[in-house]
C-alpha cells in the first residue's frame, strides 16, 4: 500500500465519522427509574431532550426521592447515549480506539 493510498483511504475514514457523528442526533435513547415514575429522553449525541414526571410522583414532603429518581433517569439515558454512540463510531473505526473520539 503506497502513502497515497493510505491519505484516501484515511480520508474516507473521516468523511465517514464526520457522517456518523452527525446520525448521533437521530439516535434516540430512554430510559426511566422510580417504576417509571420519570421518563427520561435524549439522543446519542448526549443532549437531553425530555424528562416527564408522573403528576402522582410529586409528593412536596418527598422531594428528595423525586430529585434522585431524575438523576437517577438521566444518568442512565446518557449512559444509553454513549453506548449508542460508541456502537455508531465503532462500525466505522472497525473497534479502533481513536483518542478524542469515544
Amino acid at each position: 500500500m503506497d502513502m497515497q493510498q493510505m491519505m484516501r483511504q484515511a480520508q474516507k475514514m473521516q468523511k465517514q465519522l464526520a457522517d456518523a457523528q452527525d446520525r448521533l442526533a437521530d439516535i434516540e435513547v430512554s430510559a426511566s427509574a422510580g417504576g417509571g415514575m420519570v421518563k427520561v429522553i435524549g439522543t446519542a449525541d448526549m443532549q437531553i431532550t425530555s424528562i416527564t414526571i408522573d403528576p402522582d410522583a410529586l409528593d412536596p414532603e418527598d422531594i428528595e426521592i423525586i430529585q434522585d429518581t431524575i438523576v437517577a433517569a438521566v444518568n442512565e439515558c446518557l449512559s444509553s447515549a454513549q453506548e449508542a454512540a460508541n456502537q455508531q463510531l465503532g462500525a466505522v473505526t472497525g473497534g479502533m480506539n481513536i483518542p478524542g473520539l469515544f
